[in-house]
Order: C-alpha cells, then sequence, then structure tokens
C-alpha cells in the first residue's frame, strides 16, 4: 500500500467520547484499560493526540510510521500525534493502559517545550520501549492517580490537576528514555548529530533569534542544508522548529503569566506589539488576546 497516494483517515479523542470504558475531559484527554476502544483499526489512521500504552500481558502488533512493532508484557508504546497508525493482531490475553492526550491539552501541559524536545526525538526514533518493574509500577500508579482525578466531575480544578500530572508524567518518562538511551549506546549518524546540535541551539536562542540563517551560521552550514538535514531526520524543517518553540513560549506566557501582550511581545524581541500578533495569529489562527480568553 503506497501510504503516500492513499487517503489516510485522521481522528481525534471526540471519535471515542461517546464510549463508558472510558473517562474524559471533554476531547483533549482519555484515560482507559481496554485496547479495544482505542481509535485505531487495521487501516492507516493519524491520530491527532499523543497515545501511551503500558502492555500488562500478552502482545499485540502496531504498525508506526511503516514499522511493526510488537507490543509485549513489560512494554511501553509511545505514538505521537500524526504518526500513522496501523493496528495488527493482538493475543486474546492481552491486557493494557493506556492514555491519551490532544494535541491542543499538550500546550498546557508542557510550557517548560523546550527542555523536552529531545524526548519527542527519542520517541519518534523508538516507540517501544520495555520497562523494568520499578518503570512499570510507575506508570501504573501515574495511571490509577490520573484515573481517580478525572472522575472527580464535581472539581472546579480537574483539568489543572490533570496537566500537573501530566507535567510530572513527561518527565519521569523522559528520566525512562534518558537512562535506556544511556544503555543502548547507538552511535548517532551525521546528520542525527546536526539535529542535536541545532536543538540545542534553538533552546538557547530561540527568544532573541527566529532567523534559520542565525542557526545555520552556528552551525557553519547554508541556511538551506540546514533545513533539508533537519527536515530529513525530524520531518519538520527548521523553520518549523523554530515557530513552534517560539508559540509554545507566548502560548506559555499568555495562559501563566500576567504580563501584557506588549510585555510578552518584547519578552521574544518581536520589534512591536502589532508584528507579533500577526505572527501569532498566522501560527494558531487566533490573536495572543482571544488565546488569553
Amino acid at each position: 500500500m503506497n501510504m503516500e497516494t492513499e487517503s489516510i483517515r485522521r481522528v481525534d479523542l471526540s471519535a471515542i467520547n461517546h464510549l463508558p470504558t472510558i473517562d474524559f475531559i471533554g476531547n483533549d484527554f482519555a484515560i482507559f484499560n481496554d485496547i479495544r476502544d482505542i481509535p485505531i483499526s487495521g487501516y492507516p489512521t493519524r491520530l491527532n493526540a499523543v497515545c501511551f500504552a503500558l502492555c500488562l500481558q500478552g502482545n499485540a502488533q502496531v504498525n508506526i510510521n511503516l514499522q511493526d512493532y510488537e507490543m509485549q508484557a513489560g512494554m511501553m508504546t509511545i505514538i505521537l500525534p500524526e504518526q500513522i497508525v496501523q493496528q495488527g493482531s493482538r493475543s486474546d490475553d492481552f491486557q493494557g493502559l493506556f492514555i491519551a492526550i490532544s494535541k491542543s491539552f499538550i500546550d498546557g501541559v508542557v510550557p517548560a517545550m523546550q527542555q523536552l524536545l529531545p524526548l519527542f526525538f527519542q520517541i519518534k526514533e523508538r516507540p517501544c520501549i520495555p520497562l523494568n518493574a520499578q518503570e512499570r509500577e510507575a506508570f501504573m500508579e501515574y495511571h490509577s492517580f490520573l484515573w481517580k482525578k478525572v472522575r472527580l466531575k464535581d472539581s472546579r480544578f480537574r483539568k489543572e490537576i490533570t496537566q500537573g500530572l501530566l507535567v510530572s508524567l513527561f518527565y519521569e518518562i523522559y528520566d525512562i528514555y534518558s537512562q535506556h538511551a544511556d544503555q543502548v549506546h547507538r552511535p548517532k549518524n551525521r546528520k542525527e548529530e546536526l539535529f542535536g546540535r541545532f536543538l540545542q541551539l534553538i533552546t538557547e536562542h530561540y527568544k532573541q533569534q527566529r532567523s534559520v540563517s542565525f542557526y545555520a551560521g552556528k552551525m557553519f552550514l547554508s541556511p538551506k542544508h540546514l533545513s533539508t538535514v533537519i527536515k530529513a531526520v525530524s520531518g519538520k524543517t527548521a523553520g518549523e522548529w523554530i515557530d513552534g518553540l517560539v508559540v509554545l513560549e507566548a502560548k506559555a506566557l499568555l495562559r501563566s503569566t500576567d504580563m501584557s501582550v506588549q510585555e510578552i511581545s518584547d519578552e521574544l524581541h518581536f520589534s512591536n506589539q502589532s508584528f507579533f500578533g500577526k505572527y501569532f495569529k498566522h501560527h494558531t489562527g487566533i490573536s495572543p488576546k482571544e488565546y488569553r480568553r
């Protein structure tokens, strides 16, 4: 099957919010323990969410971005937004724990995204990893506690409590991936080394510098070559990485601080508030003030 020419169905959490075995926060967060409720099928699907799955027993086949993986007992699988997913066979005794988070919810979950950028690259490279007993127990505790909090429908701060717990979960998973990466010791190729260097540079300078030329100069590359390399490794251009980080920081400042739009514009080194507003609206579809509301 040619994935480039086939029409790939897109699915978000609204596709499963009618199921009684799943608990939700709107169309932003879902938590459950039955793989039959996952909104993927034998057909290629793009999920508009991050999905965490821990296999407790049995096994299941899943295809992620044209690569086949087998989930076995004790393995965690993470699917990122926009990845192409195709569900394969699973054993009759398969059991697991699942969490799904929409892309928009993640903006509130990971305001300090620059610290977690390497994690998402590592997940894309290794979506399935085996967990030791301590790591499995940690994920199971988060899953249990999150489920309890999500079920508190009368809580005024149910969403905020859930987001706070998810921040901790992301850092736990980052720690797990970091330790596994230390054990693997797979040598990086030249393009991966350049991508890692680029991520380091943009996390240091994105508030001051949004030009691909600036980062290319730091790396002694042409802007075209840098973008080609970054696109090949990550699926996104250098400019998209820079803009994504700037917009995420702007969203975090708008939502979590009392800074005025002018002050945020200054913080991110835009020439004026008007240009910042146009930039933000170009990338989000709404103005900074509308996003804050």
